[in-house]
């Protein structure tokens, strides 16, 4: 069900449209969770809705071909239940990375599972030229993929804050210098002809855990981002938290303390890495944090010295945060995550385990993302899934 232009300007921070209505988001929701399939006798008990809007809705979404039969269940000495499951290919969402070192596309099917992907460093220069290089990215990935458009429902863009969440702004990002106030959300789907939502990258990839990831039955998540910049993307009682501007998580001064340009500059003031790894722009940055990775894994007691002092930083961090929000997953992850993992995870994980801050009365886990590098990208495109598929509380306050 697309939303009336009265209703879609009260929405804050997309122009996509809802594919259905609360209850067959709720339904779609349920089925969505359980891979194995529900059947609907189970989906009428999971939900609180009555057996026959139960069987209404789901008659519609095997109309729709967004969920199939997938077999029967047997029930003890009744009849055997019928399963519903989703099809993964029957829609599918667009998400686009802005990281100030590189963009980084890809296309997901219902599931969230990548199906295309692309990427290229971020050039510098004219903002406008960045955003066409985007556009071109993104309608690129769709010819390639031979997905049909109509299948698409959006696309998602996750961007460096602060952001502009009501309008679709990014504003002024300290590693995208020159940037300004810009209107990326509406400038990329002018060119791209399709419906877009703006949040920030941290904001996309708890997004994305909680959709595909390592946390999909986590209700109280933090993730904590790890590229040119550093932040974290909350979820507290199952509800991703944005704030009042949409930049929950952007932890300013405490986060630069993180950052991949503060450790390049350590490293290179202590004499660990030489001045040719001198940051002057963030691919400068990623190419000194790639040799730092290196001298520590080869044995430098200095090198691991800055890498330890990293860990220690972050792990207090996440503590506090954990224990003020009660979470019970914290996940890592971000385009420069992977080289320092290992290394960081050691120092961290028994950090947070033994922390003062952390509540006694639950675990807490503590893991990489199963995503890879393109956490926020395929975040980005499961705000959209999120945003069109999910129910949504709020909408039925629009009816």
């Amino acid at each position: 069900m697309t939303e009336s232009k009265g209703t879609s300007t009260i929405r804050r921070g997309t122009n996509l449209p809802r594919v259905g209505d609360f209850n067959e988001s709720v339904i779609l929701d349920a089925i969505r969770r359980h891979p194995t399939g529900l059947s609907r006798v189970e989906l009428a008990r999971a939900t609180g809705l009555s057996a026959q809007t139960v069987s209404n809705i789901t008659r519609r979404l095997l109309d729709q071909g967004v969920a199939r039969e997938s077999g029967k269940q047997s029930s003890g000495n009744g009849k055997p239940r019928t399963l519903l499951e989703i099809v993964p290919g029957s829609r599918y969402a667009l998400g686009v990375h802005l990281d100030p070192a590189v963009i980084t596309c890809v296309l997901v099917d219902l599931l969230g599972t990548v199906v295309a992907q692309r990427s290229q460093v971020t050039p510098s220069g004219d903002t406008d030229k960045i955003a066409a290089d985007m556009a071109a990215s993104v309608s690129a990935i769709v010819a390639e993929s031979g997905v049909d458009r109509e299948r698409i429902l959006g696309l998602g863009i996750a961007a460096p804050g602060p952001i502009d969440a009501e309008a679709g702004w990014v504003v002024d990002p300290p590693e995208l210098r020159g940037w300004g106030r810009y209107p990326l959300r509406d400038s990329l789907s002018e060119a791209t002809g399709f419906p877009a939502v703006l949040d920030k990258d941290v904001t996309a990839a708890v997004v994305a855990e909680r959709w595909t990831g390592s946390a999909t039955d986590s209700r109280n998540l933090l993730f904590f981002y790890f590229g040119t910049g550093s932040g974290m993307g909350l979820v507290v009682d199952d509800t991703v938290l944005r704030g009042a501007s949409g930049n929950a998580g952007e932890v300013g001064g405490f986060g630069a303390a993180f950052s991949t340009r503060t450790v390049v500059e350590e490293s290179i003031a202590l004499g660990v890495l030489g001045a040719e790894y001198t940051v002057t722009s963030p691919p400068d940055a990623q190419r000194g944090l790639e040799r730092l990775a290196a001298l520590a894994v080869a044995g430098d007691a200095q090198a691991d010295g800055v890498l330890e002092r990293l860990a220690i930083r972050i792990g207090r961090g996440v503590s506090a945060a954990a224990t003020l929000l009660d979470i019970d997953t914290i996940v890592f992850g971000g385009p420069t995550w992977h080289l320092l993992a290992d290394r960081l995870l050691v120092t961290i994980e028994p950090m947070v385990a033994s922390s003062p801050f952390v509540k006694a009365t639950h675990p807490t886990a503590v893991v990489s993302t199963t995503l890879g590098v393109s956490v926020a990208a395929v975040g980005a495109a499961s705000l959209v899934l999120d945003h069109a598929l999910s129910a949504q509380p709020r909408t039925l306050l629009l009816k």
